[in-house]
């Protein structure tokens, strides 16, 4: 209590500054490393939110298309479309799958496009509106928390990599059929015995069948985990840069050391957000390409 006292009273410092943009509001404390039982509404409410306006976006310009000259929105879908039906093309060779496998890479890469995105906006801007809204309804305002980039959230991003993660292994059955892909997991990729009269075959092939199965079980493991993570470290450590830039200039003007430390706080912010510009759409295509490979690699037999 004396701590929040002192930061009503004169500001937070530097580390209370951070650790309050750093925590989500949830639905109640998290008591584990990994407790299932925690929901970061913040996240959620803004993932589906911008879910819906990247739908409702794509579903507007296709309700305005025109065969003749597009504008400039249509012609900038038209070529996003382009790119990842030529990326879905590429990687994925089954005409009937890529009826379903384009559309998604073009919706994780919007959609994640968008969640990134948040990262522009003002650090301060909508906490500050939810501090208001959150105190106006009765509650303490020093414990209203929102983070609004999702996929800074560990949760969000290894949810969509497990999502990922279910649909390679619903293209592993349904291209292979099931017997074939449990061929697959005992005989790749350190090969297989041929069983023969001899027990020593049944041996050999029994120890290369649990060495194959723990290969693949450590690979889909692994691919999983890099997927998600790969966004997630990217992702904060951007919003992470922004906070700490934010502080710059909340120092004040009083001495020349503030001037000096307002003038840095301008100047890395423009330079960090343009740079950002590239962070953002970048992670979404990696994202995406790592998406349509991994469900490439589910057609292919080895």
């Amino acid at each position: 209590m004396a701590a929040e006292a002192n930061a009503a009273e004169h500001g937070p410092t530097a580390g209370e500054y951070i650790g309050h943009h750093l925590t989500h509001f949830r639905s109640h404390e998290q008591t584990g490393i990994a407790d299932f039982s925690v929901v970061n509404w913040d996240s959620v409410f803004w993932s589906v939110l911008l879910g819906v306006v990247g739908l409702f976006f794509l579903w507007r310009v296709a309700k305005k298309v025109t065969s003749g000259t597009p504008g400039r929105t249509q012609a900038a879908v038209e070529i996003l479309l382009e790119m990842v039906d030529n990326q879905a093309k590429a990687i994925v060779h089954n005409a009937q799958s890529r009826k379903f496998v384009g559309p998604l890479a073009l919706t994780v890469f919007v959609w994640i496009f968008l969640m990134n995105s948040m990262d522009f906006l003002p650090v301060d801007f909508i906490p500050r509106v939810w501090q208001w809204i959150y105190g106006t309804a009765g509650h303490d305002a020093h414990h209203a928390y929102q983070r609004v980039v999702p996929t800074a959230d560990l949760s969000i991003t290894l949810g969509m990599s497990i999502s990922v993660l279910l649909i390679c292994l619903y293209y592993n059955i349904k291209i292979k059929g099931l017997g074939g892909w449990g061929h697959e997991l005992i005989s790749a990729p350190f090969g297989s015995v041929k069983l023969s009269g001899n027990p020593l075959s049944w041996l050999g092939f029994a120890v290369m069948s649990v060495a194959n199965l723990a290969m693949q079980i450590v690979e889909f493991f692994a691919k999983t985990l890099s997927h998600g993570m790969r966004l997630f470290g990217n992702m904060y450590a951007g919003e992470l840069v922004f906070m700490l830039i934010a502080l710059m200039g909340g120092v004040g003007l009083a001495s020349a050391s503030g001037i000096l430390l307002w003038i840095g706080h301008v100047v890395a912010g423009t330079a960090w957000a343009i740079f950002h510009i590239l962070i953002v759409a970048l992670q979404a295509f990696i994202f995406m390409m790592l998406t349509l490979v991994y469900v490439g690699q589910a057609h292919d037999a080895h």
